[in-house]
């Protein structure tokens, strides 16, 4: 019989508790058996003792198995990717329809802003109607209609992870690797994909700032989903300015669209293709991953990708004929201010948390949790970091409910871009592939 004072006294120790002691504090974190306060000594000690490989691979697989695993009955693929989150990043909301036109199934589970980065949800539900929170049996049909759906966990999904994260939350330990890998894997292998690709953002607009700790967490990742069963690689993917011009939900469903649609290309499309391409190449629906690349712009070039957008949109509550007349649905801010450059010289340095808190102020995204989301403010037509600009040119747009916040927000924004006489060495969009 396993006792949660002998876990976390061999966590204490340095050693790592047997695969069932796991699965038992998984489970009674779930169903309450375990207090908060040895779910808080459970953390701590984890956070300072660490796992081991197999450790870590065996709590995951114990939070996933702490709820409902999903079971699929689809006659294709079933492929996933997962973001640990960026600014102006809308990968998701391309890359699943396009996905689902080279013949996979996406179920993406998705979450919503968190700290200074957007969330996939907020964006996709500023469209009128969309639903992001759906039954099993209406995620099976809106899969088989449009052949992706971004949705959220439902309640039954990894419930150890959703009570194991609160308690983390307020007890300083949200930065263990262990924890976020574990944290991360559970829910998304509870989807049960049959592949699986990671997005790990390096930069100023993500959550880890150097390559050592990006690498660090995508070798975490990789090397955990693929001990549970599940075919897996990283790309550590550049975040040290927005993916496109605009940060805000409503304002990059309208750069999604921009995509989808044909009216512009880009390092969107270029991230899309790399992320697609090692995800079709892994489950083996392109021969290789510059196959499975050119497939993913295909998809995007002709329309299917657009199509299948569309599909998903109208199966989730969305209007009929969004993809043709996207501009008429979706929300525009009542003040539009111009920023503009306080000398002339080129974009060299963008500092994307320093933005994507600006919108946060702006009620784009959630100071607490309980705060509600204006899908309309954020950021438009942010140049990016090269481009040369004219003292007096604009080098982005504010979209704000109030002038008081847009005079806010500029102030923010001024301060987070540099401008200098000589023109930056830019970095590669996908730094490393791993695993």
């Amino acid at each position: 019989m396993s006792d949660a004072r002998a876990i976390i006294a061999a966590l204490r120790r340095g050693e790592t508790p047997a695969e069932v002691d796991l699965a038992w504090f998984a489970q009674g974190l779930a169903d309450g058996s375990v207090s908060d306060a040895q779910a808080g000594a459970f953390a701590m000690a984890v956070c300072l003792r660490g796992l081991s490989e197999t450790g870590r691979a065996a709590l995951t697989r114990a939070m996933r198995d702490s709820g409902r695993v999903m079971q699929w009955h689809l006659d294709g693929p079933v492929i996933d990717k997962h973001s640990t989150g960026g600014v102006g990043d809308c990968v998701s909301l391309v890359l699943a329809p396009a996905l689902a036109a080279c013949g996979g199934y996406v179920p993406m589970i998705s979450g919503r802003g968190l700290g200074h980065t957007g969330g996939t949800l907020d964006k996709l539900e500023s469209i009128p109607g969309v639903a992001t929170q759906v039954s099993e049996e209406q995620l099976n049909t809106i899969l088989r209609r449009a052949g992706c759906a971004i949705v959220g966990a439902t309640g039954d999904i990894a419930p150890a992870d959703r009570r194991l994260y609160a308690i983390r939350d307020v007890t300083a330990t949200v930065e263990s690797l262990d924890l976020i890998t574990a944290s991360i894997l559970s829910k998304k292998l509870a989807a049960a994909p049959d592949a699986l690709v990671l997005d790990v953002k390096v930069g100023t607009g993500a959550f880890m700032k150097t390559a050592e700790e990006a690498r660090a967490l995508a070798q975490a990742l990789t090397g955990t989903a693929q001990a549970a069963g599940c075919p897996t690689r990283a790309l550590v993917t550049d975040m040290n300015q927005p993916l496109v011009p605009s940060l805000g939900n409503a304002l990059e469903v309208a750069e999604v669209m921009r995509v989808l649609t044909g009216l512009q290309a880009g390092p969107l499309v270029e991230i899309c293709a790399a992320l697609g391409g090692t995800l079709l190449a892994l489950e083996g629906i392109a021969k290789d991953e510059a196959d499975g690349a050119r497939q993913i712009r295909a998809a995007i070039d002709d329309g299917r990708a657009a199509d299948h957008f569309a599909r998903m949109i109208a199966a989730q509550g969305g209007p009929l004929r969004f993809v043709e007349d996207w501009p008429r649905f979706l929300p525009e801010a009542t003040v539009i201010r111009e920023v503009t450059a306080p000398h002339s010289g080129y974009i060299a340095a963008i500092d994307g948390e320093a933005l994507g808190l600006a919108v946060v102020a702006l009620g784009g995204g959630r100071q607490v949790e309980t705060d509600a989301v204006d899908p309309a403010v954020g950021l438009s037509s942010v140049l990016p970091s090269g481009e040369r600009v004219e003292k007096g040119q604009a080098i982005l747009r504010i979209h704000a409910a109030r002038e008081a916040a847009a005079s806010r927000a500029a102030r923010a924004v001024q301060s987070a871009i540099t401008i200098t006489e000589a023109p930056p060495a830019l970095p590669p969009l996908v730094h490393e592939r791993i695993g």
